[in-house]
């Protein structure tokens, strides 16, 4: 790759911050209880759909998937606040999916301490 960075990843990286900025600040749904980030967009090359990846962070699985509901089941308000953010023509339909590497990241770091007796 010649290091330029496309539209589409430039509109990636708008599209997370402004989500999140959406989730956190605008629509403050009640049933978004626990701490979260977007980790990650991936919008299709046409520009009509967007993979949005979500990072829950919580011990209680039940408060989790909750929040993690709650976010999913607010696509449709999150586009249109997104469609006033972003100056584009059409914004994308945006599907929710969550994002469990940093959970991943940790079961392999305590996997290998515990593997190198440090547990």
């Amino acid at each position: 790759m010649d290091g330029k960075v496309s539209r589409t990843d430039k509109l990636n990286a708008e599209f997370q911050k402004e989500i999140y900025d959406i989730i956190y600040r605008k629509l403050k749904n009640p049933l978004v209880t626990e701490m979260f980030s977007i980790t990650k967009v991936d919008t299709s090359k046409d520009l009509k759909n967007a993979r949005v990846y979500v990072s829950v962070y919580s011990k209680d699985e039940r408060k989790k998937k909750a929040t993690f509901d709650a976010i999913a089941c607010d696509s449709k308000r999150i586009r249109y606040e997104l469609a006033h953010s972003v100056k584009l023509r059409t914004v994308p339909e945006l599907r929710f999916y969550p994002d469990d590497s940093m959970e991943y990241g940790d079961k392999m770091d305590a996997l290998f301490r515990k593997i190198n007796g440090e547990v």
